[in-house]
């Protein structure tokens, strides 16, 4: 008998445990809203993958060393810093050729990293002026992308908490704390121009002026950072 007075105990307290730590949402007056913001930005780093092959011109074989030196003067030449300059490979890749030893010639995958759309026009002239014709534009990026998430974050988060607050005060009624805030994965949209070719991006050197290149980068390669932000508030 004492043993099932203790267990009818131990099941009350459990019950009234349960009943007195839960609160339900319906306890609670409140409003749920959305803030979403969207901001576009031009990237500042624009990495050009660049292949220099060994190569025959009448018979005779050019290095990788000597067609080398020439595109490092070349960037000098429109202040490129050549540090921004790096094998994409370590190791040089190897490909053969018909050719009457059939030597084995070698390769070298190179990027560049540059910071705006007048300095791709530039490079580009000069890549045509070496007869470098394995080139394209692999990747953009924002330097403070980072910190750039953080921003649309904070307006997204913001712009849901002025939302309920214009709404309540429609009706008369005030904003209270969040009771529930659940973020979207923030989402980054780049204009793909990946793997463009210079031949057939040959337009940024040669058919727009140097002039119109900055009017021109505005539409090159934005990325666009979207941040969407719901939050549960309750109603004072």
């Amino acid at each position: 008998m004492n043993q099932l007075v203790i267990l009818c105990l131990l099941f009350l307290s459990t019950f009234s445990f349960g009943q007195t730590t839960t609160q339900t949402p319906e306890n609670t007056a409140y409003i749920d809203v959305t803030g979403t913001v969207e901001k576009e930005v031009i990237p500042d780093e624009i990495y050009i993958q660049i292949i220099i092959r060994e190569k025959y011109v009448n018979k005779v074989k050019v290095s990788i060393e000597e067609q080398e030196v020439k595109l490092k003067n070349a960037l000098k030449s429109i202040e490129i810093d050549l540090s921004n300059l790096f094998l994409s490979d370590v190791n040089a890749n190897y490909v053969k050729v018909s050719w009457q030893k059939k030597d084995v010639l070698t390769k070298k995958d190179y990027t560049l990293k540059v910071s705006n759309a007048t300095a791709v026009g530039k490079v580009f002239q000069e890549l045509d002026k070496l007869e470098i014709t394995e080139a394209s534009i692999s990747k953009v990026n924002h330097s403070k992308i980072d910190s750039l998430q953080q921003e649309v974050r904070i307006l997204a988060i913001k712009a849901a908490k002025e939302k309920a607050d214009y709404l309540l005060a429609a009706i008369g009624e005030q904003t209270g704390k969040p009771l529930i805030v659940t973020e979207t994965p923030i989402t980054l949209t780049r204009l793909d121009m990946a793997r463009m070719p210079v031949r057939s991006a040959n337009f940024v050197a040669s058919s727009i002026e140097e002039s119109d290149l900055k009017s021109y980068e505005i539409d090159f390669q934005k990325i666009k950072l979207s941040a969407s932000i719901y939050v549960k508030f309750s109603i004072k």
